[in-house]
């Protein structure tokens, strides 16, 4: 007969999986609610318990213990068993330490325990007081892995373990995190409980106000451990205790006494020491970390002047010097995971006790019961001795013996069994009253047994009389300070900036950086490193405490801290703007760029190709929530084809307008209005049909340029062009040819003093200060010619000026730049 299934896999994984869910969750990563153990734990302690390798003995190897745990009871490997043990004896890790360690049992600093062989553990008094009572049938139990022998499915737990060392696990679809607490907190409130089964939640926290962590610290947010008592789950601020000590010289350094719960203190100076090294925050000259035996304590060394509570502020923000504790209070209750409040779990341990001490007490006077059997029965023999001997003597044998003492004197069998086997010895010193007063004690003790078992005021006396003898003697007063609010933490991202010199350029293709003083003035600006095909618009000395605008012909804008460049050497490529902004496309071009202080003043004209002209205000462009990766609009262009020709800063400065045909119109700044960024503006001039803007800047000089593509150059006054309104046609600045027409290839003010006007000084101060303004013309062919404009003539309005050269007017300009 075939024993072959026909099963699809889904069917298959997901019943193999669900029993092995079933069985992590039950037997590995969660903790039982009733004696806070995970399976691991519990076999742990029960076995070494059974060993004899209890708190008032010696310690033992701890690989003997593994390796009694491991053949009897968990069969897993050495090392996950190991592990369990070790972090039972951390006093870092656990309230109240369940396992004694000599040897490395690990550090604060993550440092791995010595191997198993090495160290030596014995059970800590109190985790006695987990397992007290267990041998009196307290607590369920189970055959273990082989079927050879039982083991206890729960522990009889005399104090509340659950909260008191809290429990951290993993497991299929469930995870739980439940802080430390107090134990002394912890037995106030299960007392409490006790006495009022209903009571209200605030009322259990005027006992239990928190947790209360091994490491200390500070927990902030007494509404959220609240929430977090109540749902089973919420989170709380958990920050180091710190203190400033005044050093000489007027300097001072944090010291840290305190740090968070389960926070790797190695891992914490690392951090902090990379804060100093990358000079994230300015002011920390040396981090140390001075723990010893007597505690931890790690030092921060700060500079002179340096701002303390800023530091501060930073390192709590931005290292694990402050940090969230999450609850997520997730227990096992009646072999299901259930997340839980703090009222079920007190009310499920309070009925694990009830169970524990009823059963004890049956146990405890099942025995004294026999017990007073057998001592009814002595003191009858004493009475009439010298018959029971003379009876035992004529019998054949002891049992023999017993049935006569039963026929004759009406002893029960355990009675007679007691006198048989009664040594001679015995009779030297038995007096009826001590075993009076035994019967008396028994009886005592029975009727005491008897009351708890019937009365449940009595047996919940019980209860609260051995919770409150366990805080009496391993009561300890509580490390962690509670405060009401979580403090926000308030930085101010400038002073975080060390302002330091630099240099900064941006070129036409997107490529960014800024470079050190020492580099920068190791090489010339041609000496930029740059693309061929690419140039510098823009370079200017600056301090990483300024910020970067970078205008794009696309209509963006893209910001950037100058202090968040990358610092990058003159003669290296930098950085493309693509490397960081999503948003950028690959025909994007940047226009015009500036450094600027702040963003609380200043307005900004833009103009395009097509003819849309606006104002609009620098702090509209003040930093956004994601300019590390998005550029915004300044402008809306209204076609695909359009782009932006023109940006720049403008005060009450006029408008000259030129267009690629020669068109000029010179209108007042007022008649351009102050608009949003993502507006489009108002039309500029009045273009024809195949005609585009070329240039459009301010007339704070008394000349510009034009010059055409066929290499035709001339210089003219700015007055040549009255004033006038927006949108008109404008006057023409070149003659009309039929044949080889000229067309404007580039236009713009000219920055000099200017001579030719009669010694006539520019009023406004111009950007380039200098007294030769060279014009660098490239035709198509690579003929570089260089002209002064400063020093060129001044020409007509219908005058179509001249030619650079011969050679350029036949080869045509393929670019032109003022150096």
């Amino acid at each position: 007969m075939s024993n072959i299934q026909n099963m699809s896999l889904e069917d298959i994984m997901g019943e193999r999986f669900g029993r092995y869910s079933k069985y992590i969750i039950q037997e590995r990563a969660l903790p039982d609610i009733r004696d806070g153990l995970k399976p691991v734990q519990r076999r742990i302690l029960y076995s070494m318990n059974k060993d004899g390798n209890t708190f008032d003995k010696g310690f033992r190897k701890s690989a003997k213990s593994v390796g009694n745990i491991m053949g009897n009871y968990h069969p897993h490997g050495d090392i996950s068993i190991y592990d369990a043990m070790v972090r039972m004896s951390q006093d870092w890790k656990n309230r109240e330490i369940l396992v004694e360690m000599h040897g490395n049992n690990g550090s604060m600093d993550g440092d791995p325990p010595a191997a198993m062989r090495y160290t030596e553990a014995r059970l800590s008094e109190i985790a006695g007081h987990l397992l007290r009572d267990i041998e009196k049938k307290t607590v369920p139990w189970a055959w273990n892995f082989d079927d050879t022998e039982k083991e206890p499915t729960v522990l009889p737990a005399a104090f509340p373990n659950l909260l008191v060392n809290g429990a951290t696990g993993i497991s299929a679809g469930y995870a739980t995190d439940i802080p430390p607490h107090n134990l002394s907190e912890v037995i106030d409130a299960v007392v409490y409980m006790i006495d009022h089964p209903s009571a209200k939640l605030d009322k259990l926290m005027a006992f239990l106000p928190g947790p209360d962590f091994p490491t200390g610290a500070i927990i902030q947010g007494k509404d959220d451990i609240r929430k977090a008592y109540e749902t089973g789950k919420g989170r709380v601020v958990v920050r180091s205790r710190t203190e400033i000590e005044t050093l000489r010289g007027g300097k001072e350094q944090i010291i840290i006494t305190e740090i968070p719960y389960e926070i790797n203190k190695a891992v914490l100076v690392k951090k902090i020491d990379d804060v100093r090294v990358n000079n994230k925050v300015p002011g920390i000259s040396e981090v140390r970390d001075e723990s010893d035996r007597e505690g931890l304590r790690i030092a921060i060394e700060l500079k002179k002047d340096a701002d303390t509570q800023t530091i501060l502020n930073y390192l709590f923000k931005y290292t694990d010097l402050q940090v969230n504790y999450n609850f997520n209070m997730v227990a096992i209750d009646n072999y299901t995971p259930k997340q839980v409040g703090l009222k079920k779990i007190l009310s499920s341990y309070i009925a694990h006790r009830r169970d524990v001490i009823v059963a004890r007490s049956k146990f405890d006077k099942e025995k004294a019961e026999k017990r007073l059997h057998i001592v009814e029965g002595l003191i009858r023999v004493i009475s009439i001795l010298d018959d029971v001997i003379a009876l035992i003597r004529a019998s054949e044998n002891k049992s023999d013996a017993k049935e006569n003492l039963k026929v004759s004197y009406e002893f029960s069998e355990e009675q007679a069994e007691a006198i048989v086997t009664l040594q001679l010895y015995r009779l030297t010193n038995t007096d009826i009253v001590t075993l009076q007063n035994e019967e008396a004690e028994l009886r005592e003790l029975i009727a005491t047994l008897a009351a708890i078992i019937g009365d449940e005021r009595t047996m919940y006396n019980v209860m609260k009389r051995e919770l409150r003898d366990i805080k009496k003697h391993f009561g300890n007063p509580r490390r962690s300070d509670l405060e009401a609010e979580a403090v926000a933490i308030e930085i101010d991202t400038a002073s975080l900036i060390v302002e330091e010199e630099t240099f900064v350029s941006v070129t036409r293709g997107g490529y960014i950086k800024r470079t050190s003083p020492r580099s920068f003035n190791a090489s010339t600006i041609e000496e930029l490193g740059k693309r061929d095909d690419d140039e510098l618009i823009f370079h200017t000395q600056a301090k990483t405490t300024q910020h970067l605008l970078i205008f794009t012909n696309k209509g963006n804008v893209i910001y950037r801290p100058v202090h968040e460049l990358t610092d990058i050497r003159w003669k290296d490529i930098g950085e493309h703007l693509s490397q960081n902004i999503t948003n950028i496309s690959n025909d994007e071009e940047v226009i015009y760029s500036e450094t600027l202080d702040d963003f609380e003043s200043g307005i900004y004209m833009a103009a395009t190709q097509e003819g849309q002209i606006k104002r609009f205000e620098r702090k509209e462009l003040s930093p956004w929530r994601t300019y590390r990766t998005k550029s915004v609009k300044f402008a809306k262009l209204k076609s695909d084809t359009d782009q932006v020709v023109t940006v720049t800063p403008i005060n009450l400065e006029d408008i000259m307008v030129i267009t690629h045909k020669g068109y000029a119109l010179h209108f007042s700044v007022e008649e351009v209005p102050v608009v949003g960024p993502k507006a489009a503006g108002v039309k500029a001039i009045n273009l024809k049909d195949d005609d585009d803007i070329q240039n459009v800047f301010l007339t704070n000089t008394s000349s510009f340029y034009l010059l055409t593509q066929r290499g035709s150059l001339k210089r003219m006054k700015t007055a040549d062009i009255p004033l006038s309104k927006r949108a008109g046609r404008g006057l023409q600045v070149l003659r009309e040819l039929k044949s080889k027409p000229h067309r404007v290839f580039q236009t713009g003010p000219v920055y000099a003093s200017d001579g030719n006007l009669g010694g006539e000084i520019d009023l406004f101060t111009a950007p380039i200060e200098t007294e030769r303004v060279i014009l660098e013309i490239i035709s198509n062919t690579g003929e570089k010619a260089e002209m002064d404009l400063a020093v060129l003539p001044l020409s007509e309005r219908t005058s179509n000026g001249s030619f650079v050269s011969d050679t350029i007017s036949e080869q045509g300009v393929f670019s032109a730049k003022i150096l």
